[in-house]
Order: structure tokens, then sequence, then C-alpha cells
């Protein structure tokens, strides 16, 4: 069986998304397990995949049996290994403790939304497995095109949002596609290894650096890079806790991975940072991302938009870190794809447990939480040390790595941009701190408010989030080991 994984990753949650459908039709009630066994296969189907890659090296599947060029290959290395482990893992806790969400939420459209949700998860999951540049853009439509639907179930000005991210990110898709389109022109092929064999003496061709800079910039505009950023917080904010919470954490993450791909895989380092020469220009555009990110983040009212404008300075560091050009920089990069998607899960879970009891995510729905949901708030806490960057919280290692790269490649403005980042993300959450822990204040009078009685939300809710929290802590522990074992391999003996 586990020759097949790779199939496994991508068959089973597209099957189940069937069953689910026609569940839907016929007992509501199997929806729910069908999804959760689902992914609970393909996190088994991921670990094995990256358990083997780690004692055999890389895994080559062909679908079908078909050899490229006629058939797709999917190619899992250490680098994809993990992240398909951090995709399905997101996943699965997302969903468990989204159940009470979807049913408050969509009592009539659960099996719709779950059809979604794990087609979306289909498409994610064989963006990164994928080892074929024109499979890859399919795949990126069924993840586009499912998430558009998951975010316009949302609130009312959601569908409004999901449109404007369905322009920006059609736009994006065709990017990419026409990249595609000329890598296949001067190659004759569209296997990323074949294309990655035969473009050497092809640097200097015009085609190949259109092709280089286009995929480039249809790829930022999917992962909300700044300035092409405008589709994302809206989307993000009007959508449903459960749409919000898998997203959030897992599509910008994918399309950095996707990036990280071109530059070690298809176009090689030496093409993408001493041929383009690009790096200075993209690690400075990273650094006005991080800023503005940060900036934009302080102006808000509203705790969940103030979290997508947190996404969208740590995409400025996951992009900053890859293009430094050197081991630690990307080294940090591919860290903080898991570490973001953990950090971000556990963040929108608790905006989705707040949510179902106070009905809102204003500043001043906010008082009193953490006598009323003290798990809830200690878990949102945990994510926002790590967020922050205060060690043994996961934030921290990425952020070290990244700041090593920048000193490194003496880039110093990165470096700043990262301390004041930083700086302010702590007077974010400390903001938010204070608005749970102290307000109300005592009235006019001097009189002080009765406390709150607990009302925690529900233990499907709570256990998932505190398992994410907890991992938040196991996965900067085990950081080193990470590191060693399984980033070392996945970047190229030329970087240094």
């Amino acid at each position: 069986m586990s020759q097949q994984y790779p199939a496994i990753l991508v068959i089973v949650p597209l099957l189940s998304a069937f069953a689910i459908s026609i569940a839907g039709w016929v007992n509501k009630r199997l929806c729910f397990p069908i999804i959760v066994t689902a992914l609970s296969v393909v996190v088994y189907a991921s670990i094995g995949l990256l358990l083997t890659v780690l004692e055999k090296g890389v895994v080559i599947y062909h679908l079908g049996g078909w050899p490229p060029p006629v058939g797709i290959a999917y190619y899992v290395d250490h680098l994809n290994g993990l992240v398909l482990v951090v995709v399905a893992s997101v996943a699965l806790l997302n969903v468990i403790a989204a159940k009470k969400s979807i049913e408050q939420e969509f009592p009539d459209k659960a099996a719709p939304f779950y059809t979604l949700y794990i087609l979306m998860v289909t498409g994610l999951l064989g963006i990164v497995v994928t080892g074929d540049a024109f499979n890859l853009y399919v795949l990126l439509e069924i993840a586009a095109l499912t998430g558009y639907g998951l975010l316009a179930m949302g609130e009312e000005r959601a569908q409004l949002s999901s449109l404007n991210y369905l322009y920006m990110g059609t736009i994006g898709a065709c990017f990419y596609l026409l990249g595609v389109g000329y890598l296949y022109i001067v190659t004759g092929s569209l296997n990323m290894m074949d294309i990655a064999r035969l473009l050497p003496p092809l640097y200097q061709s015009k085609a190949v650096l259109a092709a280089f800079i286009i995929c480039m910039v249809g790829v930022w505009l999917k992962m909300a890079f700044f300035p092409l950023h405008s589709w994302l917080p809206n989307a993000y904010t009007h959508a449903t806790s459960a749409a919000s919470s898998l997203i959030a954490p897992l599509v910008t993450k994918v399309m950095v991975y996707v990036m990280i791909r071109l530059i070690l895989t298809i176009f090689t380092p030496e093409f993408a940072f001493a041929t383009m020469a690009l790096n200075n220009v993209v690690v400075w555009l990273a650094v006005i991302a991080i800023v503005m990110g940060a900036i934009l983040a302080l102006a808000e009212r509203n705790l969940k938009k103030m979290l997508t404008f947190i996404i969208v300075a740590e995409v400025g560091y996951m992009v900053g870190g890859a293009w430094l050009g050197n081991r630690a920089g990307m080294t940090g990069a591919i860290l903080h794809i898991v570490n973001d998607a953990l950090m971000t899960l556990c963040v929108f879970l608790v905006v989705g447990n707040i949510v179902y009891k106070v009905k809102g995510y204003a500043f001043e729905d906010l008082q009193g939480l953490f006598r009323k949901m003290p798990f809830t708030m200690g878990a949102f806490v945990v994510g926002a040390m790590s967020i922050i960057g205060v060690p043994p919280t996961c934030g921290f290692f990425s952020k070290w790595y990244l700041i090593l790269g920048a000193l490194q490649a003496g880039h110093y403005g990165f470096v700043a941009a990262l301390i004041f980042s930083s700086l302010v993300s702590v007077v974010l959450f400390f903001r938010i701190f204070e608005i749970c822990y102290y307000e109300p204040f005592s009235d006019h009078h001097g009189h002080d408010h009765p406390p709150e009685p607990m009302d925690e939300a529900p233990l499907l809710m709570v256990v998932p989030l505190l398992i994410v929290a907890v991992i938040l802590i196991l996965v900067g522990l085990y950081t080193g080991d990470i590191v060693n074992h399984i980033i070392k391999f996945a970047i190229p003996e030329g970087l240094v």
C-alpha cells in the first residue's frame, strides 16, 4: 500500500467529495464521519510518504503507470513531503473543530459545505504533490474555484469579497498558465524534472526570462504579496469561521511553496538568483509588505480583519526569506510555511470559538473573554506569542533563521522589518489581551461589574484548538530535528 500513498492523497478526498454529496441527499449525519475518515486516511498517507522520503529519498509515482511526458508524475521530496503533512493535518484538525460552527451557520447546507471543503483540500494536496507544471495549474483552479464557493457562503458582504478574489485569483492563474506556456514552447515538456534538465542551455532566452517573471507575478497574486494583496482582507474577514480557518492557514502557504518549487526545482537557484539577479528588488518588496501589513493591522478595530493583515505581513516574511538567496534564508522561509500555517490555524480557530459564543469579533465584543472562555484565550495567548516570536514557540525559530539569512546577505532592511513587525505584533496582541482581561472596567461611580460566568465553547471546538496550541510549542522544541532531517535536504547543495 505504501507505493500508492501519492495517489491516495488525491484520489481518496476526491472520491469522498462524491460520497459526501450523495450522503447529503440520503442521510446528512453521514457527511461528517465521511470527511473525517477521508482526511484521517490522507494524514496517514502523508506521514507515511514523508517517512518513506526520509528513509529512501525522492518518491516518483507515475499516475496510471504512464511515464512522462505522456503521463503525469507525482514527485515527492523532503520539501513537499513536509508541506503535505501540514496541509493534511490542518485540514483534519480544522474540520473537527468547525463541526459545531458549520451546524450553527449552515443547518441546511452542511453537505455542500463539506463537499467544497474536501475538494479544496484535494486541490491543495494535488498542487503540493504534482511534478507536472500544467497539472499544477489544473489543481490550482480546483482549489481556487472551491475556495471562492466556501468564502461566498459567509456574511452579507462575503459574495462581493469573494467575487473580487475570483477576479484577482483568475488573473493570477492566467499569468501562471501563460508562463508555463512559454516554458512548453522552449522545452517541449511540462514535467518539472524535464524542464529543469532542458533549461540550463536556454537561460539567456527571452522566452525563459518572460516565463519566470510571468509565473512569479501569477504566484504572488495568488499568495497576496503586497501590493497584490487587496483581495485578501475582505475575503477572509467576511467568510464563515469554518472556511476562513481552512483557507487562511493554507492557501497563501501553498502558494509560497509553489514559488519555492519554481525557484529550486524548475528554474534552479542559479537562474533565479544569478541570471535574473532580482534578489535585492524582491527582498525590498518583501520589506514593504511586512511593514505595510503591520501598519494596516494596527489600524484595525476588528480581530479577524487585524489577523488578515498579519497574514499579509507573514507572506512578506516568506517571500523575503526565499529571495535572500542563501541557505539560512531559504530554511527560514520553508520553516515559516509550517509555522505560519499552524499559527494562523490557532488564531483563526480562536476567532471561530469566539464567534460561536459571542456572535461577533469586533474589539468591543471581546470584553471579559479571559474569564468567560479561559481555554480558548489560553490557546490564543500561545498563538499570539508564536506570531510575535517568543521562544520556545515555533514562530521564534523561523524568524531566527530569517534574520540569520538577512545578516548573511547583508540585507539589514529586512532585519529591521522583521523586528518592526514583531514589535507591532506585541502592541496588537497586548491590546487584545487588555480588552479581554481587564475590560469592562468599573463604571464612573467606581462600581465593579460582576465577573461573567465561565461559558466556554463546546469541547469539540476547544480540544482541537488546544492540540494546535501544544503543537506550536512542540514544533518549536523540535525545530532542530525538522531542519536537520528534512529542510536541510530540501535545499540544493549549491545554495550556501
